[in-house]
């Protein structure tokens, strides 16, 4: 398939061949196969174990994890789509396979499995200036989950694959852990271990690898949060690297799953084919074209047989239907944008010229040490966009990327950048914590530009609020917006607070996910419709009336 075309240096092909050699399906009819990787799991494979292009061996000094592009990797799908025996496969390989670059390959080298202590006599030849693969000196190797039975899940594969195959000479089950074959015979080195939440006695090791399966389920609440991203430290110190696997999440829970897919992380590589937006999972033919969409690749499952699954669950808990089966993350109660919502603000993302001095309204929400500061601009023909300051950086500041706290002087210098920069015709500014910077503007800028806007003032806001979602709903609406995860990720975190009567405000699903972000966008298409609404372009058009007097005095 095209989409997976692999056109970069990857030690993911001999791996590929090596599971076919070692690896056997674990269960069912076609249990004791070989196993061979679905199109899916090898672009998964190859992504993971991509080798950067000025990678180089030292002997004495090997690259480890700097020899990959990727330094970890999230696979998101389905129930069932196959990731527990391919992670098994990943593990043996983490464990007794080639998984360390050992620099490019000339004219007739090859891999021999003899020269890495396993008998079976396969051997590897390499294409020339193909990455080489070689074993690792010292592998500890943490499956984690947030329970023995999720751990099993893998678990269990990997203990078929062993008993089924050459696997067997290399990796010896002991109870609760594998002792892996090698010089040392220190039941302590050279293992894999099971981690849960309710046995995280090894969770301080300095590890090789750390396979950690459904992240989407691991919280604060549950003490897994801090598990994940200790076992990511310790990687670290000795070149390790992880790999999370996971359903779609619950966006109310601020699972690790969730942050590692809204890190703006380059060096993650992140895999997660999410079903086209228009089709509804509540239609049962949309449902079936979803599940196709999402398991294509993966011939053991039936689709039938999840429709089945789906739809009883559909009954009683159609969110978590859609979480589990149709790859999505799906938002709960009290959402300020339903899933159907979300679909159409997808369906206006719009790509197009922003140009300068071109007339536009603002808003802007701002805060401290905790929550983010945003400024949002809006076109008189409703295209909502993040501006850039003057050294091209989105007008986004999250306090943690700052020593915990704003750049109040950057976001001023945004400011007059943006004033310079664009035609701003009102201004919208939430002025809690920033009031002595909001007189500041005004008295630069003028008070008929720049405006106190409270967000606050419940009927307001209630109104305002419903501007805005009425308009991404409404097809005919002309709202349109930009490529921005951080927007999409805030307005998908909103949850709706009742007040009185009828009307609400915004609030946070957890404290952790943000939605400032949102608050400035509310206020800019708001500052935007009250310009339309008392004729703002028109009336700076029309010549000023002359308070001059002439004559004697």
């Amino acid at each position: 398939m095209s989409e997976y075309l692999v056109d970069f240096p990857t030690l993911g092909d001999i791996q590929d061949a090596w599971l076919a050699q070692h690896a056997r399906v674990p269960n069912g009819f076609q249990r004791g196969r070989s196993f061979v990787q679905a199109d899916w799991q090898f672009w998964c494979t190859a992504n993971h174990y991509r080798v950067r292009d000025d990678a180089q061996w030292v002997p004495e000094a090997p690259l480890l994890n700097q020899a990959f592009h990727y330094r970890r990797s999230q696979i998101v799908g389905p129930q069932k789509l196959g990731k527990g025996p391919w992670s098994a496969g990943g593990v043996s390989l983490e464990a007794v396979g080639p998984t360390i670059f050992g620099g490019w390959a000339g004219k007739g080298d090859g891999y021999a499995c003899s020269d890495h202590g396993c008998g079976c006599g396969w051997e590897y030849e390499y294409l020339k200036n193909e990455p080489m693969g070689i074993r690792h000196p010292s592998p500890l190797i943490q499956m984690t989950a947030i329970s023995e039975e999720q751990v099993n899940n893998v678990w269990r594969p990997l203990r078929a694959m062993i008993s089924l195959g050459p696997l067997s000479d290399l990796l010896l089950p002991r109870g609760n852990f594998i002792k892996i074959a090698g010089q040392n015979d220190d039941p302590e080195l050279d293992r894999i271990d099971r981690v849960t939440a309710s046995a995280q006695s090894r969770v301080g090791n300095p590890i090789s690898f750390a396979l950690q399966d459904e992240s989407g389920l691991a919280t604060a609440e549950n003490k897994m949060v801090e598990v994940y991203e200790g076992q990511r430290r310790n990687a670290a110190g000795i070149g390790g690297r992880t790999m999370e696997t996971t359903n779609a999440w619950n966006p109310a829970q601020n699972s690790v799953a969730q942050r590692t897919y809204e890190s703006a992380a380059e060096d993650v590589f992140k895999f997660w084919r999410k079903p086209p937006a228009n089709l509804s999972y509540r239609d049962k033919r949309e449902r079936r074209r979803i599940h196709a969409f999402v398991y294509e690749g993966s011939p053991w499952v039936n689709v039938d047989s999840i429709e089945a699954e789906a739809s009883e669950l559909l009954e009683r808990d159609p969110a978590q239907a859609e979480r589990f089966f149709g790859n999505r993350v799906v938002t709960g109660t009290g959402a300020w944008l339903a899933d159907t919502a979300l679909a159409a603000w997808d369906a206006k993302l719009t790509v197009r010229d922003r140009p300068l001095s071109e007339p536009v309204c603002l808003g802007f929400d701002g805060s401290d040490v905790d929550d983010w500061t945003a400024i949002r601009l809006e076109t008189f023909d409703f295209h909502q966009f993040t501006p850039v300051n003057a050294v091209g950086q989105p007008t986004i500041w999250n306090p943690a990327e700052y020593d915990g706290r704003i750049p109040r002087d950057d976001v001023m210098a945004a400011f007059d950048h943006i004033f310079a920069s664009y035609d701003v015709v009102r201004a919208y500014l939430d002025p809690p914590g920033w009031e002595s910077q909001v007189s500041a503007l005004q008295g630069k800028y003028g008070d008929k530009r720049v405006i106190e806007w409270a967000t606050y003032r419940i009927k307001p806001m209630h109104e305002s609020l419903e501007r805005l979602r009425n308009d991404i709903v409404d097809p005919k609406s002309g709202l349109t917006h930009d490529a921005d995860q951080a927007v999409d990720t805030h307005l998908r975190n909103a949850v709706m607070r009742g007040r009185t009567g009828k009307t609400y405000i915004l609030g946070k699903a957890s404290p952790t996910q943000k939605i400032d972000i949102t608050m400035a966008s509310t206020l800019a298409h708001e500052a935007v419709n009250d310009a339309i609404a008392g004729d703002d372009l028109a009336k700076r058009k029309r010549p000023a009336v002359s308070t001059t007097f002439y004559g004697f005095n």
